[in-house]
Parts: structure tokens; sequence; C-alpha cells
């Protein structure tokens, strides 16, 4: 009953604050997934297990996010639904299974145990769930009402700025790496609002996103080079920024309504 009691006063609170200003809503949880997941990322690098800590604490503020989507029925506002647009209008989403394989295009390796590449693999996902939700339906939702040519712009770039924290959070990323990461988080960032925007639909960016997560620990390293690196920093952009085009183009074009 005890429980039962907190959760309904947790919804309550997070009702409130939703119903009095939706974009300082989401900017709370732009600050709480970014300090929260760092704080596990450095706690699980601290106890020596890849990830420990931040399985759980990804995981729970999944739970807390999708049962307040489901309390208050808000799965087709924020994506949780089926696409508008075929999947034939949408290349069959092609372009995504080639952001995907980029882990692999250096090789694949078993960079850290069984037990951690499995607890890598599920806050991963639950990453891509919690940034998709949060960056693609909560923030760009909350600002399309005004400007939906804004809303995607700040939506993309928080979302790539916010890789920044990859360099404090015991992730071993050099200021090079990071730097190219935040410039190709920005267009996959652009890429993924536009296909919200277009299909209404988050499921293909939350897959997309939590699988090029996942995968991401097999990636062999060591063989990338500085050049492969930029290299592969650009095709990334490439992709994105083409996919988003023609998405744009062929789906009647243009950012003018919601």
């Amino acid at each position: 009953m005890i429980k039962k009691n907190l959760i309904s006063n947790e919804g309550m609170n997070m009702n409130r604050l939703y119903r009095k200003n939706e974009l300082t809503f989401a900017i709370i949880w732009i600050v709480v997934y970014v300090v929260g997941l760092s704080l596990a990322d450095n706690l699980s690098v601290m106890l020596g297990i890849e990830k420990i800590v931040t399985v759980f604490a990804s995981l729970f503020m999944s739970a807390v996010l999708l049962l307040w989507i489901y309390q208050n029925k808000l799965f087709d506002k924020y994506g949780l639904c089926k696409s508008e647009i075929t999947a034939k209008k949408m290349l069959y989403y092609i372009p995504l299974f080639v952001m995907i394989s980029v882990n692999f295009w250096h090789g694949v390796t078993m960079n850290c145990s069984v037990l951690e590449t499995f607890l890598y693999i599920v806050s991963m996902l639950a990453v891509g769930f919690l940034e998709e939700i949060i960056f693609r339906g909560l923030l760009f939702k909350a600002m399309c009402k005004d400007n939906v040519k804004s809303a995607i712009i700040v939506s993309s770039v928080t979302f790539g700025i916010g890789h920044i924290v990859n360099l404090v959070n015991g992730s071993g990323a050099d200021l090079f790496s990071n730097l190219l990461q935040v410039g190709y988080a920005i267009a996959a960032g652009f890429l993924f609002t536009i296909i919200f925007y277009k299909t209404k639909s988050l499921i293909a960016c939350i897959v997309t996103h939590g699988v090029l997560n996942a995968l991401s620990i097999f990636a062999n390293e060591a063989a990338s080079t500085p050049g492969w690196k930029v290299t592969t920093a650009i095709a990334l952009v490439g992709i994105s920024v083409l996919y988003a085009i023609y998405i744009m183009k062929a789906n009647n074009g243009g950012t003018e309504n919601v």
C-alpha cells in the first residue's frame, strides 16, 4: 500500500508539472537523465563492472517514463504507435540499417566480459528508448506548438551536445572522438526528429537508436584510425541528412504544420 501511494504521489507531481509547463517538464527530464546516467556510469567504473549501476538506473527511468505515458494515455502523442507512412515510402528504413552497421565497419571484437556485454546491451537499449522519448518526444513536442523548425533544430542540437558528457562519465572517450560523436549525433538527431515529425511514430527511431548503441560494444575501436573515424562520422552525417531530405520531399516536404 505504501509503495502504491508513493508511485501515485510521484505520478501526481509529474502531472502537475507537465500541465503547468511542458517545456520545463522536458528540460527537467533532460537534466535528470544526463546527470543521473553520468553518475551511474562513473559509479559503474568505480565498482569495476561496466554498466552495473547504469543498467538499473536506465531501466528505472524508462519504467517511470513509460508508466507515466501509460497512465496519461499519451502513447500517440509521444510516438509509441504505428507509423502513418508506409514502409515503402520510407525506403523500408534501409538507411537506418546502414547506420546500425557502422559498428561493424572496422571489424568485430569482444571488448568486455559476457556479463558486462549483457549489462551494456540492456542499458543501451534502455538509453535508446529514454533519449528518443525525452529529446524527440517531450522536448520536440513541447516546442513544436510554437515553431516546428525551431523545435527540430533545438531538439537535434540539444541531443548532440548532450553527448559531451561522455568526456566525464568514465567512458574513456578522447576529445577528438567525442567532438566527432557530437557532430554525427546532431545529424542523427535531426533525422530521428524528421522521422517522428513525418510518421508520428518513434518506434523506428527507438529501435535504431537502441540497437546502434547496443551493438557498439562489439565495435573494433582499436582498428579505427583517426582518419577512419572522420570518414565514418562524415558517412553518418551524410546518410542522416540525405535520408531526412528524402523523407521531407517524398512525404509532402516542408515543416509548416504539426
